[in-house]
């Protein structure tokens, strides 16, 4: 029976080291802030939100909400954006996506200063993570994985590691962090010749493509660590999944993370974190 990496006593962890760092950064006259910014009233950005502010009041953390309407022009996203920017007070900004279509999300993006990303929506961020380099903050979900990691005492460095998935999101920029920790890293994707016998060879898998069932019984092995980044709906099931299947690959690996309760548990925290450090950065 495979251990399960919950994410719970991760998060619970972080947010205990998090209220010693905002006590300090109190102490020295900063706040930290997070600046929130939601067009519309999608329930899944709601959700989000929900566990993000309570995350953050639990640390200490002030939150500053910028709520536009689901028809408003690109100018008052803008005009937003631009004031979070020259605001010094603010530390963070997380802004939902996907943005209507009527909106140019990729202006918005680029609009924000990479010092106050601390969710990787501006090239500056990715900069940052693909270089190995203190410039913005890398995906809060892609750090997640890591801090699982760290938490369950795995050792990166020298591991071999498979990653499939291949978006912006996750799979690129948890490649990168997982090299940077001296991980030897393979990625993979829905394309790759013979997914499973690549997935079967690695001690680390780390499965982000967005698809229920895109692993099963025989791309896992014996021992092995899985951490499913996916959040499906099984209409079948009526239930939240992740792109592994579970019941399958649980009697087979060491360990793997549950969905939900695993990855997605730490976002938050992670959110958090990013500001703390943003705040902590901008004392220079």
């Amino acid at each position: 029976m495979a251990e399960l990496l919950k994410g719970l006593p991760v998060a619970k962890a972080l947010t205990e080291e998090l209220i010693e760092q905002v006590e300090a950064l109190k102490k020295a006259g900063v706040t930290p802030t997070l600046a929130i910014v939601r067009v519309g009233e999608r329930a899944d950005d709601l959700s989000y939100e929900r566990g993000a502010t309570k995350r953050c009041e639990t640390i200490g953390i002030a939150i500053r909400k910028y709520v536009l309407s689901a028809d408003c022009s690109q100018e008052e996203l803008m005009a937003v954006i631009d004031e979070v920017n020259r605001d010094d007070a603010i530390h963070g900004c997380l802004m939902f996506r996907p943005l209507p279509k009527t909106l140019d999300e990729a202006a918005a993006c680029a609009a924000l200063d990479p010092a106050k990303d601390v969710d990787c929506i501006t090239e500056g961020s990715l900069f940052g993570v693909f270089a190995n380099r203190k410039v913005g903050f890398p995906p809060c979900t892609a750090e997640a994985c890591i801090q699982l990691l760290d938490y369950y005492g795995y050792e990166l460095s020298g591991a071999r590691v498979t990653v499939v998935g291949r978006s912006l999101v996750i799979g690129k920029p948890v490649s990168m962090m997982l090299q940077a920790r001296n991980a030897t890293v393979t990625m993979c994707h829905t394309r790759t010749r013979d997914l499973a016998a690549e997935c079967r060879k690695a001690e680390v898998l780390v499965v982000a493509a967005g698809h229920i069932g895109t692993v099963r019984a025989d791309a896992v092995s014996e021992g092995q660590t899985v951490i499913d980044v996916g959040i499906n709906w099984d209409e079948q099931a009526g239930k939240l999944c992740g792109d592994v299947a579970f019941d399958e690959a649980e009697p087979i690996v060491g360990a793997i993370t549950p969905v939900p309760g695993g990855v997605g548990s730490v976002t938050t925290a992670v959110l958090a974190k990013h500001v703390v450090e943003a705040a902590e950065r901008s004392l220079g």
